[in-house]
């Protein structure tokens, strides 16, 4: 049987069927469990009990594509948010850095006591920050000789996407709902008058003249392959700009996509447009899950009590977080929580959730599209400021504690 996964075509397609379970139990519930939550608990599940072998998800060679398409991918987040949004998007930043630091005081607080300062900053970073503190984390924990300790920062960063997508969705949606509401008689408005002429409701096409940019390319040089070739160009200087500068590439990415598309050489959704979003998408999804491999049940069971404990306290502490932001900025907390919560998973999660809460709530293309462009922002920018900048400083000045 496992002679067949070794084929990456076989591979390839065992894991798009847990995605395509994922996709189904989102959409028969509404985005209330969301796609990612269960195709990592799926796939941590089938491990353990040995229905899938470790090496599947390598054996699918899919990851690779994933893994090439991250720069380009958020070079294309870039040309998703119009400049006019980005500037209003400050009020994310402040309320995704008042969720960690929060977070972070609460479960230095209250696990040091029971666990020890040493396993509480060590699951601290990664909670706060995702994949890049994760590295920070785990070099220092090695240089100083406490490799040992590795295994809570892997399970914090394995497991936290499995607590923090949940909650998002349940707090996200309530406010998807206030955002259909506070739009529901102009949408009303609109089916009825289409209704009275007998003509569809078509919302008014934005050419590239009439939003004020003109394109560099010519619209009938914008071919798939001059795209996708567009975004890898701006992915590879954002990578190149990384390894100068140590100032992660994320961070180039997503400035090369918003400058990209303020002058013009990007179009809005880029990776739509070419015809290749949703290759890029599941690819990203297989680079995720082969953080579940090191996930062992012995491994998790003897770390359960501290791992368990951060998890609940960071999130409360996250959620406060987002309380205490949202308040500041005078911000429904509905939609401050949930851009604190972005630190315990980031990107693509927070664009993924985002897509399914604006499916499940909206009951028209239109309530959809807006419903989705209404929330995408603060979510994006809160999860980048959360995973890149912070995220290091974060764990860094935890592993300089030690």
């Amino acid at each position: 049987m496992f002679s067949l996964l070794n084929e990456p075509v076989i591979a390839t397609m065992i894991v798009l069927a847990l995605v395509t379970v994922g996709e189904i139990i989102s959409i028969k519930t509404r985005a209330r469990v969301p796609m990612l939550l269960v195709v990592l608990l799926g796939y941590l599940v089938l491990l353990w009990i040995g229905v899938f072998p470790k090496d599947l998800v390598e054996n699918s060679t899919f990851s690779t594509v994933g893994a090439v398409l991250i720069a380009p991918l958020i070079v294309h987040m870039g040309t998703l948010i119009p400049m006019k949004i980005i500037k209003q998007q400050y009020k994310s930043v402040i309320v995704a850095l008042i969720g960690i630091i929060i977070a972070a005081g609460t479960v230095l607080l209250v696990v040091s006591p029971i666990f020890g300062y040493q396993t509480a900053a060590a699951g601290t970073g990664p909670l706060t920050g995702g994949i890049i503190a994760f590295v920070v984390t785990s070099e220092k924990l090695k240089a100083i000789g406490l490799a040992a300790l590795v295994t809570i920062p892997v399970l914090i960063l394995a497991l936290q996407t499995l607590v923090g997508l949940p909650l998002t969705s349940y707090f996200l949606r309530k406010y998807a709902f206030k955002v259909k509401a506070a739009r529901g008689n102009s949408f009303v408005a609109a089916a009825s008058e289409a209704a009275v002429q007998q003509e569809p409701v078509v919302e008014e096409e934005k050419t590239e003249e009439a939003s004020g940019r003109k394109s560099w390319i010519p619209d009938r040089y914008a071919t798939p392959s001059i795209l996708l070739f567009q975004l890898f160009l701006g992915g590879s200087i954002a990578v190149a700009a990384g390894n100068l500068t140590g100032v992660h590439y994320s961070i180039w990415a997503l400035v090369i996509g918003l400058i990209g598309t303020m002058t013009g050489f990007y179009r809005d959704k880029m990776m739509e447009r070419a015809n290749s979003f949703g290759v890029g998408m599941v690819g990203v999804i297989f680079v995720i899950i082969p953080s579940m491999n090191q996930v062992t049940f012995s491994l998790f069971l003897q770390n359960l009590p501290a791992v368990f404990t951060i998890l609940l306290i960071g999130a409360a502490g996250i959620i406060l977080g987002g309380f205490v932001g949202a308040k500041l900025v005078k911000w429904d907390i509905y939609k401050g929580i949930p851009v604190a919560l972005t630190a315990m998973y980031g990107f693509p999660g927070d664009y993924l959730v985002c897509e399914e809460v604006a499916r499940s709530v909206g009951e028209t293309k239109e309530e959809q599209d807006y419903i989705f462009n209404e929330i995408l922002s603060p979510m994006l920018v809160g999860g980048f400021t959360t995973v890149t900048i912070a995220s290091i400083f974060i764990a860094s000045i935890l592993m300089g504690t030690l």
